[in-house]
């Protein structure tokens, strides 16, 4: 039996290689004749750039940019060939620090990865947007290539409150003749009850005051940037200008191209060939709920194994998706390390608990 073992990262514990490496370990144990073909996936969110070196290869370029609250945090990007792949949670991303701050947190860091990387001459770069720590609207990442305003845009949405001019063209001129794409991990928009701020502020920390209140500042901030003419404004409403707490936004104002995170990593890993030639796909993330199906990687390669006609399960540290929603999204089944191993015990010590789910899962769907 062939198995394909493709699960995303596990939300800080795990990087996608070493969840894949531990799933495919517990299956080993149950069914040790089965041919696994471990392909980690991300979405454009932590991983990102680890991933695509592992199907690309390329080289690794190293630097230090400001992280989301100013201190110096080193970030790996990647170059293939004439394009730059970048990883923009190494430089805003929530895992970086404890501190839950998103009214001072800036997106200044990835601009300033953005200016070393089109210093190396680069004429394509490949922006991943996801987990993020900051919800500026992109604002540090135009100051930092240039953008100039009525008020400090580097310093998190709380100094942009009343911002009534923003001028970009520095900005836009310094990316003249690059073509940027953006590989988003959802495609949500940036204002409103759908917007990045109602959606993810909370994890970031935002209360419900504080979400009305940046929401409003970010309204504003449209205004500057584009016009308060809605035909000005449209482009705040696109899919994935809410990523990256409106990373999204700023690069699409910068003529930004947006592609689905993990659709660019299924290509570039080859999985649809990998799916057409197994038995069974797995895949998985640290929890598998609802969201999961907005752009996410449990998402995609359920569709991508259901192209293939070819089941797909998922492993996961918390599974909250019941079965009804389970089958919209195309999998067959989910199980969660939490209900074999206990919450904390799966949490603590994350690469065992998964080898445990894994072993239990093979009885089940291994022929061997």
């Amino acid at each position: 039996m062939r198995v394909v073992v493709a699960p995303d990262s596990f939300g800080g514990t795990l990087t996608a290689p070493e969840a894949a490496r531990a799933i495919a370990e517990g299956w080993a144990q149950q069914a040790p004749d089965d041919d696994l073909v471990l392909a980690p996936m991300a979405d454009g969110g932590p991983g990102f750039v680890a991933v695509l070196h592992q199907a690309l290869d390329g080289d690794l370029v190293v630097e230090t940019v400001p992280g989301p609250y100013g201190d110096p945090v080193p970030v790996t990007w990647l170059k293939a060939g004439g394009t730059a792949y970048i990883e923009s949670a190494q430089a805003c991303g929530l895992d970086l620090s404890d501190r839950r701050e998103p009214l001072v947190a800036s997106t200044y860091g990835v601009g300033r990865l953005l200016l070393g990387v089109l210093d190396t001459g680069v004429s394509r770069i490949v922006m991943g947007l996801g987990g993020s720590a900051t919800n500026d609207g992109g604002a540090g990442l135009l100051a930092a290539l240039g953008a100039t305003a009525d008020v400090p845009l580097d310093q998190g949405p709380e100094a942009m409150s009343g911002v009534a001019t923003v001028d970009v063209g520095p900005a836009r001129e310094r990316l003249s003749g690059v073509e940027l794409v953006i590989a988003a991990d959802v495609d949500t928009v940036l204002l409103g009850m759908f917007g990045a701020t109602k959606t993810f502020g909370p994890q970031k920390g935002l209360d419900e005051e504080q979400i009305i209140r940046v929401d409003g500042i970010l309204d504003r901030y449209v205004d500057a940037v584009c016009g308060t003419a809605p035909s000005d404004r449209r482009v705040a409403d696109e899919k994935g200008s809410g990523a990256a707490g409106g990373l999204g936004f700023a690069l699409r104002v910068l003529d930004g191209r947006v592609t689905s995170g993990i659709d660019l990593v299924t290509e570039a890993v080859g999985l649809p060939a990998l799916a057409a030639s197994a038995d069974l796909v797995v895949t998985g993330e640290g929890r598998y709920d609802f969201s999961s199906r907005s752009g996410k990687v449990v998402f995609g390669v359920a569709q991508v194994a259901a192209a293939a006609a070819r089941p797909c399960v998922v492993v996961a540290g918390q599974v909250d998706v019941g079965a009804r929603e389970m089958r919209a999204m195309g999998v067959e089944s989910a199980y969660g390390a939490a209900d074999v191993v206990g919450l904390d015990h799966s949490l603590e010590e994350p690469y065992p608990s998964l080898v445990a789910l894994a072993h239990r899962v093979a009885r089940t769907w291994s022929r061997g």
